[in-house]
């Protein structure tokens, strides 16, 4: 790796297993630039982290507590001098040249911010990576039926931006890798830090929009996201995180004092669809 590589990688591992090594192994095969890697360690079982930060010549970064998905991905990009940087979870598989296709489409976006590639699940199928902003129809009415009725219209448009004909501007990508150009991260202040996990990275498109940045989705560039294992670990501790989160997000867009009914209904939808997902979960556990 050379002294100032043009790409800094960071990944956030809390108690990984095999997975952090299939992810670091796949890089290979994905960069043929140099890059520099950095794992931020949430957890309280270093022993997995160190052999990999060993085998790979990765820069280790211990907070000495779990500060969350954003905050620790924030850390793990402090001080970095290449122009790009790849947050991406530990459990991600890169496709060959995937990285290189990456960088390379984002070089003709000037002015693409965050650039997201074409994800897909273990079993093969297209994860919606690239969506719409939820907002106050399409957010209910994605947040209600979604579960029960993945084709309703609103599920739809929520996830219309996910052709995968050509890259696109999108209003927000998954956190789950995303190539970030330096100059538009630090501008906007890194991903907002009051989210612990799920939606920061919803608000990072939100901040860049704002800020005058794109977000592109690149489907030439394929991963594979192994989502599922910390759902079925912690399924009801993650969807009670997810609606908390959820529930911030849209705080903040519907901020204004006189939308104070409007937040009180939200809260009691979310509320409502918790519960019948923590009771599902239940029953299936």
């Amino acid at each position: 790796m050379q002294s100032k590589p043009g790409l800094r990688i960071v990944t956030v591992a809390f108690n990984p297993g095999p997975e952090l090594a299939r992810m670091v192994a796949s890089l290979s095969a994905a960069c043929s630039h140099p890059y520099e890697l950095v794992i931020v360690d949430n957890g309280t079982e270093t022993e997995v982290v160190d052999e990999v930060a060993a085998a790979s010549g990765a820069e280790v970064v211990r907070p000495g507590a779990n500060l969350g998905y954003g905050t620790a991905a924030n850390l793990g990009a402090r001080g970095a001098e290449a122009e790009w940087i790849l947050v991406v979870n530990p459990d991600v598989r890169f496709g060959e040249h995937s990285i290189d296709a990456l960088v390379e489409v984002a070089g003709t976006w000037p002015q693409g911010g965050a650039f997201g590639p074409l994800i897909h699940t273990p079993e093969g199928l297209v994860y919606p990576s690239a969506r719409h902003f939820p907002r106050l129809v399409s957010g209910i009415g994605h947040a209600l039926l979604g579960g029960i009725w993945p084709a309703n219209p609103f599920t739809q448009a929520y996830r219309r931006n996910s052709s995968v004909a050509s890259a696109h501007p999108v209003d927000w990508l998954s956190g789950s890798c995303l190539l970030l150009r330096r100059a538009a991260f630090e501008q906007i202040g890194g991903f907002d830090e009051s989210y612990f996990m799920f939606f920061e990275d919803t608000q990072l498109g939100d901040d860049l929009a704002r800020a005058g940045w794109q977000s592109v989705f690149i489907p030439d560039a394929q991963i594979v996201h192994d989502q599922g294992k910390s759902w079925k670990q912690q399924p009801e501790a993650m969807l009670r995180a997810h609606h908390r989160s959820a529930m911030h997000y849209l705080n903040g867009i519907y901020d204004a004092w006189y939308q104070w009914p409007l937040r009180a209904l939200l809260w009691l939808g979310l509320k409502a669809r918790e519960e019948l997902q923590v009771f599902v979960a239940r029953r299936q556990g």
